[in-house]
C-alpha cells in the first residue's frame, strides 16, 4: 500500500471524520433532547471524556502492530477467530452507515438550503419511505457527491488525505464563523434557562423530565458523532516510513478532544446567538438563525455545511474498505477482499462494495437519519470495548511487544476504556434507559449481526469442501 501518511494527514483523517455537519443539522435536536445548550455542552465534553481511554488504547496497539485494519488483528490475536469476526463485522456496520448516512444528509441541506430559492429542486417526489418523501433532483445531486467520494477513495490515501486537509480547515473556519457571530451578537443569558422542556418543528420532544437525564439522553448519542478518530488507526499501513510512532499514539486522543472542543463551541455559539428556545423552533435553526441577522453570515455558513458531509464519507469509506481488507486477509471474508489494485494500492473487492452500499442512501430518505445514529453507535462502542479487552489481555499474553505509546495508567487505564464502553452501550440496550433503542433499530442491529453469522457459517462451510 502507498506509504505517504504524516501525522497532520492523521489528524485531518480523524477530525475531519468526526466533525461532518451535525454540528449545523441537528445542534437543535441536541438541545431539545436536553432540554437546553448547557446540558449538550455538558454530555459532548463528558462524551469526548469517555472515549479518551479508548483512543489511547488505539494508539498503544496501532503503534505496536500499524496494519490496515489492525483491530480484527488485535481481537483475532487476543481472543480468537470468532470474537475478531464479529467485532470486525459490526464496526464495518458503524462505518459503512456513516457513508448513506452522509448521502441523506446531503439531500436534506441542499433541500433546506436551496428549496425555496430553487422550486423545482422540490418538484419531483418520486416516493414516500418511512413518512419521508424522496425527491428526484435531490437524489441526482447526493449521488454524484456521493461517486465523487468513491472516485477519491478508488484513487488512494494520498487523495483522501488531500481531501480531509482541505475540509478540517473549511470546518475550523465555521466554528470561528459561529462564534464571533456569538460574541458580537448574541448574550450568555440566551443559553438560559439551564432546562426546559420543549417540542422542535419536526416532533422531535424533550422526553426526559431533569438537567441530569436530558444530559443522559445527549450523552447516548455522542458516540455517533465522536465516530471517526477509529479511521486513524485502519489507515496505519499507510503511514510515512519516517513516521514517530510515539507521536502517532498521541494524535488519536487528539483529534477526539480537538472534536470535542469543536462541538462544545458550535452548541455554546448557535445556543447563545438568540434565546434557545425560539432558535430551536426552525426546522434547521444554526442557518435560520444566521440568515435572519444577514446574507455576509447565512452565505460562508451555508458553503461550509455543504462541504461538510464529504469529510465524515471520505474517512468512513477509506476506514470501512480497510476493515473489509483486514478481514480478507484473516480469511473470515472471501479472499477476494484482500487483493490490492496493483497501480493504486488500494483495497479494490471492498472498494466496490461500499460503493454499492454508499450509492444506497440518496434513496432511504431522511427519517432514517435518527436510526442510523444508534445503531451506528452501538456498533462502534462494541468494537472500542472489544478492542480495549484485546489490549488488556494482550499486556499479559505478549508482554514484550515493542509499543512506542502505551495508554496512560497502565492496565488501570485500559479498563477505564472498558467500563465506559460497557456504560455506553448498557444505556443503549437497558429497555428503561432514557435512550434505549427502537424496535427499528433493533431490527437494523440484529439483522446485520445475522448476516455476519450467515456469512461466516458459509465461509467455513466452503473452507471444509476445499479441504
Amino acid at each position: 500500500m502507498q506509504k505517504s501518511l504524516s501525522l497532520w494527514n492523521f489528524f485531518t483523517i480523524g477530525f475531519g471524520a468526526i466533525i461532518g455537519t451535525g454540528w449545523v443539522l441537528l445542534v437543535g435536536d441536541w438541545m431539545i433532547l436536553g432540554g437546553g445548550p448547557i446540558a449538550a455542552i455538558v454530555a459532548f465534553a463528558l462524551g469526548a471524556v469517555m472515549l479518551l481511554p479508548s483512543g489511547a488504547v488505539f494508539g498503544e496497539l496501532t503503534s505496536a502492530i500499524p496494519i490496515s485494519g489492525g483491530i480484527v488483528e488485535y481481537v483475532d490475536r487476543s481472543m480468537g477467530k470468532i470474537p475478531s469476526y464479529i467485532t470486525g463485522w459490526m464496526l464495518i456496520l458503524g462505518n459503512v452507515i456513516l457513508c448513506p448516512w452522509e448521502t441523506i444528509a446531503i439531500s436534506m441541506l441542499v433541500s433546506d438550503m436551496f428549496g425555496q430559492m430553487i422550486p423545482a429542486i422540490n418538484s419531483v417526489k418520486l416516493y414516500t419511505i418511512m413518512g419521508a418523501d424522496v425527491y428526484l433532483i435531490l437524489t441526482i445531486i447526493s449521488l454524484i457527491v456521493a461517486l465523487f467520494v468513491i472516485r477519491i477513495n478508488f484513487n488512494g490515501a494520498a487523495s483522501v488525505a488531500k481531501l480531509q486537509g482541505f475540509l478540517t480547515k473549511a470546518l475550523l473556519t465555521g466554528m470561528c464563523l459561529a462564534m464571533v457571530i456569538s460574541i458580537i451578537k448574541g448574550s450568555p443569558s440566551n443559553a438560559l434557562p439551564l432546562f426546559s422542556q420543549v417540542t422542535g418543528p419536526g416532533g422531535l420532544t424533550t422526553d426526559v423530565n431533569g438537567f441530569v437525564t436530558g444530559i443522559l439522553a445527549v450523552i447516548v448519542i455522542t458516540p455517533f458523532f465522536y465516530v471517526g478518530f477509529d479511521t486513524i488507526p485502519q489507515q496505519a499501513e499507510e503511514a510515512s516510513e519516517n513516521l514517530d510512532w510515539k507521536k502517532f499514539g498521541r494524535i488519536i486522543g487528539l483529534s477526539l478532544m480537538a472534536s470535542g472542543a469543536f462541538y462544545c463551541i458550535c452548541i455554546y455559539a448557535f445556543g447563545t446567538i438568540i434565546p434557545w428556545e425560539e432558535f430551536i423552533k426552525s426546522e434547521v435553526p444554526a442557518l435560520a438563525c444566521l440568515k435572519s441577522i444577514g446574507m455576509y453570515f447565512y452565505l460562508p455558513m451555508l458553503i461550509i455545511a455543504t462541504l461538510g458531509p464529504l469529510g465524515p464519507m471520505n474517512s468512513f469509506y477509506a476506514a470501512g474498505a480497510r476493515i473489509m481488507l483486514a478481514m480478507g486477509r484473516k480469511e473470515l471474508l472471501p479472499s477476494s477482499f484482500a487483493k490490492l489494485d496493483p497501480k493504486k494500492g488500494t483495497p479494490r473487492t471492498a472498494n466496490i462494495v461500499l460503493a454499492g452500499l454508499t450509492l444506497i442512501g440518496p434513496f432511504l430518505g431522511k427519517n432514517m437519519l435518527l436510526p442510523l445514529i444508534n445503531v451506528s453507535s452501538l456498533a462502534f462502542v462494541f468494537a472500542c470495548m472489544m478492542v480495549s479487552i484485546a489490549c488488556f489481555r494482550m499486556r499479559t499474553t505478549e508482554p514484550d511487544l515493542v509499543r512506542p505509546y502505551k495508554v496512560p495508567g497502565g492496565r488501570a487505564g485500559i479498563m477505564v476504556a472498558i467500563i465506559c464502553g460497557a456504560f455506553i452501550i448498557g444505556l443503549l440496550v437497558v429497555p428503561f434507559s432514557p435512550a434505549a433503542m427502537s424496535w427499528v433499530e433493533w431490527v437494523i442491529a440484529l439483522g446485520w449481526l445475522g448476516v455476519g453469522m450467515l456469512l461466516m457459517t458459509v465461509k467455513k462451510r466452503s473452507s471444509v469442501t476445499k479441504l
